[in-house]
């Protein structure tokens, strides 16, 4: 078996994500508090009272200390992986997966990330709409004419089918009537808390450039695929600059996983909360089996199918 381990984005979490493995794994426990921050992570995470769990600033971190545990709780059970890929805030999940980071410093580090793409997005009009049925060469053109409005790019190229445009508002909602006179199934607003993964974001990356001087960055041990790229590094790469980047341009998932079929992968594994990519990849890697670990029953039903197919 030649397993890729693949990481929810934001958007995906919800209250009580993660609270069973919590309960029953001292190994996800050891992940999930590791880290230092400035609020208490199991109210959120496990409760959310106050709603403040949508708020990126909050979101990041939630998310990756669940993504955190969750690798713990895989390595008890000697599932070790050929490679990793995250979407976008999960491409953080698959670098600690994959020794760059530990535990502590992903979900620090995406505390800090959530606070600087929050503050880069305060008193921007901004929007986000998932195009359906178009193709990528049809959606720029209808962004590059809509850029007469303001900032849009296609910001998610998701699978076959799903691209997502995101930017300012004005322009984003042109791109979209454009793409359905361009022959676009559907056009889908969605809610979000800023112009995501496009240019607009730069102040978010020159803040971790700054915070990645003050970072340590471990050898991979197991290649990862990423966001900006939709492949491995190059040796000419570094992490700290596609990071920086990252944040500040497409998604390519789709890519992603075309390359991780090319590499043999005949596994994949999707660490949630939720079943998005899941969804990615029925459509862009239909023969490649696809689990969604949440709980720990998906999991122990995981670790079950791959043992009898042994």
């Amino acid at each position: 078996m030649k397993l890729a381990v693949l990481y929810a984005g934001q958007g995906a979490q919800h209250p009580g994500m993660g609270k069973e493995f919590y309960e029953s794994s001292p190994a996800f426990r050891a992940a999930f508090d590791s880290a230092a921050l400035d609020f208490d992570l199991h109210r959120v995470c496990f409760e959310d009272p106050d709603g403040v769990l949508n708020q990126t600033e909050y979101t990041q971190p939630c998310m990756v200390a669940f993504a955190c545990g969750v690798t713990a709780v895989l390595a008890e059970h000697g599932v070790q992986p050929a490679y990793a890929a995250g979407l976008s805030l999960g491409e953080y999940s698959a670098l600690e997966a994959a020794g760059v980071f530990t535990a502590k410093q992903a979900i620090e580090l995406t505390a800090y990330r959530g606070k600087a793409m929050a503050d880069a997005a305060k008193g921007i009009d901004c929007g986000m709409t998932a195009v359906l049925g178009l193709d990528r060469t049809a959606l720029s053109a209808c962004c590059e004419e809509a850029s007469a409005l303001g900032c849009v790019q296609i910001c998610n190229y998701n699978c076959p089918g799903q691209l997502v445009i995101g930017g300012e508002k004005a322009a984003v909602d042109k791109a979209a009537e454009l793409a359905k006179a361009a022959g676009a199934r559907r056009c889908l607003p969605l809610k979000v808390s800023g112009p995501f993964h496009t240019r607009l974001m730069a102040p978010a990356g020159d803040a971790l450039a700054e915070r990645f001087k003050t970072e340590r960055f471990r050898e991979m041990q197991i290649p990862v695929l990423f966001n900006c790229l939709g492949r491995e590094k190059a040796d000419a790469d570094t992490i700290p600059a596609l990071l920086v980047r990252q944040v500040q341009s497409s998604v390519y998932m789709e890519d992603t996983l075309r390359r991780l079929g090319e590499l043999g992968v005949d596994h994949i594994l999707e660490v949630g909360p939720g079943s998005a990519l899941s969804g990615f990849v029925k459509k862009t890697l239909p023969g490649v089996p696809c689990a969604s670990v949440e709980t720990p029953e998906q999991l122990d039903a995981a670790l079950a199918a791959w043992r009898d197919e042994a």
